[in-house]
């Protein structure tokens, strides 16, 4: 089973985030480091805070390469190690579950042409204004999703 863990600096990261966008869905891109076979740790994660509605959020691909582009940089272009591991946003007012539109759009994503074989797919929301709850998902070309352990 594919394990990724949540460091306590970005989980805060991510309670900051969401508690400014509210009841708007927010989301971006998640970076990670491998630190074993089918372990990753989040590292850092873009956020678009401005395209999203109360049910529905599409990033915008622009600001998520740039970010993507810039920890490259920082992590030395070292892709055996850092790199893109998938994709994230919130679900304010719903479970921290994947629609069947999150489904369709990461499988998608791995079994298309743009050569990424696998990307998970974290969900997130804050309860009571401090409790970040969150889900994970594995999607790999050709293959069933599968759910992701989260650890911190």
């Amino acid at each position: 089973m594919v394990t990724i863990s949540l460091p306590s600096d970005q989980r805060a990261r991510f309670r900051k985030c969401l508690r400014r966008a509210g009841r708007r869905e927010i989301g971006g891109i998640l970076m990670g480091e491998q630190v074993a076979p089918d372990h990753f740790r989040i590292v850092d994660f873009s956020v678009d805070a401005t395209t999203g509605t109360a049910a529905h959020f599409v990033r915008s691909p622009h600001h998520h390469t740039e970010a993507l582009e810039a920890f490259f940089q920082k992590t030395g272009s070292d892709f055996s190690r850092f790199n893109y591991l998938g994709e994230w946003h919130s679900h304010p007012s719903f479970p921290v579950r994947p629609s069947r539109e999150d489904m369709t759009s990461m499988q998608s994503l791995v079994d298309g042409e743009r050569d990424i074989d696998f990307s998970a797919l974290m969900i997130v929301r804050l309860r009571c204004l401090l409790l970040l709850e969150a889900s994970a998902y594995m999607f790999i070309r050709h293959r069933v999703p599968g759910h992701v352990a989260l650890t911190t």
